[in-house]
């Protein structure tokens, strides 16, 4: 039975540059909406603060927040991304990550090749990505490109190529952050039937978004972060009442 459970987990990111100038920067190219702490040997921004949460099998989870409240973090700790600096983490059944479009690309390489390699990544096997790369192929409408190195590609054509090689499994826990949003709109609405098709044999699903139609249309549970600290959860029309407050 799938399950998440994350237990007081915290997170620090370590800044290295030796001026002030230099860390707010930092601060600002990363927009962890986090603090910094200054009482260790090199700065760090706490990017997440006790966070407790719970989301059992048939529940799918939206994650609010303005800019740098935390969502993308929470949901790279989630994915296994990374590490918490304090707390636990308990997850139960194979989760799939869509964290970014350009996520595990090898840019050198082909579009056919990276859907082995990002295939591999995302735990299938040469026999299981083989049976579905002529179906990610078609979905991708790449046509010859496939068989060009990526980075002659557009920024568009590396999210058709990456949104279909991770959303050819079938996960237990589906991660998604902003993804289904991005592209030309013929593309998004191609996105949002696979993802709709793909959330139907989802047990569990997190979402970290501004899209309150989409969020609607998947989730049935929210919370909302500011500065890396839960401060609201419940339905989505609750958290987003919240939200709208800040």
């Amino acid at each position: 039975m799938a399950h998440i459970k994350i237990k007081n987990v915290s997170l620090d990111i370590p800044v290295y540059e030796n001026t002030e100038r230099n860390l707010k920067t930092k601060l600002v190219n990363l927009s962890l909406g986090g603090i910094i702490q200054k009482n260790t040997k090199h700065p760090v921004i706490r990017a997440l603060h006790n966070i407790d949460m719970e989301i059992n099998e048939g529940n799918s989870l939206a994650l609010i927040g303005r800019n740098g409240a935390g969502k993308s973090t929470l949901l790279r700790v989630l994915s296994g991304v990374f590490t918490p600096t304090q707390g636990s983490v308990e997850i139960s059944g194979k989760v799939s990550s869509l964290l970014s479009m350009g996520m595990g690309v090898d840019y050198e390489l082909s579009g056919y090749e990276n859907i082995f390699l990002i295939g591999l990544l995302l735990g299938l096997t040469k026999k299981q990505i083989k049976s579905r790369t002529q179906e990610i192929i078609d979905f991708t409408e790449l046509g010859e490109f496939i068989k060009f190195p990526v980075k002659t590609y557009s920024a568009g054509m590396v999210i058709r190529l990456t949104f279909a090689i991770a959303t050819s499994i079938e996960p237990e826990i589906l991660m998604l952050d902003e993804g289904i949003g991005a592209g030309d709109t013929k593309f998004v609405h191609k996105a949002q039937e696979r993802a709709q098709a793909l959330y139907e044999k989802t047990n569990i699903m997190v979402i970290a978004s501004h899209d309150k139609s989409l969020i609607e249309k998947f989730c049935n549970k929210a919370i909302l972060l500011d500065r890396g600290r839960i401060i609201a959860q419940g339905s989505v029309d609750e958290v987003f009442q919240a939200y709208n407050k800040l």
